[in-house]
């Protein structure tokens, strides 16, 4: 079948093409009702599909924007997607996603994949591997907006958590429920900003308050060995009392190797994770996680990359934004006191 071009559409509903293009591009201002109910009538009948291609090289934008995340499984990679996909609803913008399983030769051919297609710009979630690509798109003027994770010596701007802080206030809640012994696991990367700031502030909150680093009570495991590493962990002759979960594929982990050697909690072990999780809340016992504000994080980087492709701004591309962590507290961290303990305080 013939393609059906703007042309026919013009000559069928008898107005000029550049009628379509402004109805096409929803500039109605100076457009009746009646030739507004014509042009959308004769649309319909012929069945017209605007060449998208056509109109992006005119336009110079393909109103599209990539966003790179390093693991699609995390909550708060839904999380980032689903916001930053919001906003660019509102704003006409279409959203292509990619998932680079942390590895950074799924994430090169990925920024290069997206700029092929001439998505506008990208959010990217970055391994901190490829730092010549980075470099080359902030040389160039490519828009670009970190979110997640920094990367040194490269100019484009992030958007992330305050994860010394979320480490930190997890062990001082631990210390002010009177745990003495407390461990952290998390998953290394190489070169992922949030593993090591949350390690940095976990070591901090016990050095401020007295308490040693013990090395046997950090590990920094693949997700597989997270459960093999706690049981390490708990066969310590002074095994941890609370447990800080790096993040919430590590906290799933925890939790399954809890229940697999029916280890209570937080009789037994007490657990904080950091990420927020569905079923934080109906786990029992409810579990105290560490919240990213994961709706603030993924707006804020939408509408940094969205001013960046409208305004051609570059000038904030070192800006680095962080966000305050918010514990919630429930059951999993609460220290349950013997009965000699309560008759002491009785």
């Amino acid at each position: 079948m013939k393609t059906v071009t703007m042309a026919d559409v013009a000559k069928h509903a008898n107005v000029s093409k550049s009628t379509i293009s402004q109805y096409l591009n929803k500039r109605f201002d100076y457009m009746s009702e009646d030739t507004k109910n014509r042009i959308e009538e004769t649309i319909r009948f012929l069945d017209y599909r605007p060449n998208i291609l056509a109109r992006s090289l005119k336009q110079k934008s393909t109103t599209t924007i990539g966003v790179i995340v390093a693991n699609i499984l995390h909550t708060f990679s839904s999380q980032i997607i689903r916001t930053v996909e919001d906003v660019c609803n509102e704003t006409d913008f279409h959203v292509m996603v990619c998932n680079a399983d942390d590895d950074p030769v799924k994430e090169k051919k990925y920024i290069e994949m997206l700029r092929a297609k001439q998505v506008d710009g990208i959010i990217l979630l970055p391994t901190g591997i490829n730092v010549e690509l980075y470099k080359e798109m902030a040389l160039n003027k490519y828009p670009v907006v970190f979110v997640d994770r920094t990367v040194p010596g490269v100019q484009i701007p992030s958007v992330l958590l305050d994860n010394e802080k979320a480490g930190e206030i997890a062990v001082q809640h631990f210390i002010n429920n009177g745990f003495e012994r407390i461990g952290i696991i998390t998953n290394i990367i190489k070169n992922v900003t949030p593993r090591k700031e949350r390690v940095k502030g976990y070591k901090e909150a016990l050095l401020k308050n007295g308490f040693a680093i013990r090395d046997e009570y950090i590990k920094n495991l693949e997700v597989s060995n997270v459960q093999k590493g706690l049981e390490e962990m708990m066969a310590l002759p002074e095994p941890p009392q609370a447990i800080l979960a790096g993040n919430d594929l590590v906290l799933i982990e925890i939790l399954k190797h809890i229940k697999k050697q029916n280890i209570r909690i937080p009789n037994d072990l007490a657990v904080v994770g950091i990420d927020e999780v569905s079923f934080s809340t109906f786990y029992e016992p409810g579990l105290t996680i560490i919240e990213q504000p994961a709706i603030e994080i993924g707006k804020k980087a939408a509408e940094l990359l969205l001013n960046k492709i409208q305004t051609k701004d570059f000038e904030s591309e070192t800006a680095v934004y962080r966000y305050d962590p918010k514990m919630v507290v429930r059951e999993s961290s609460n220290r349950i006191m013997s009965d000699e303990e309560s008759q002491k305080l009785t």
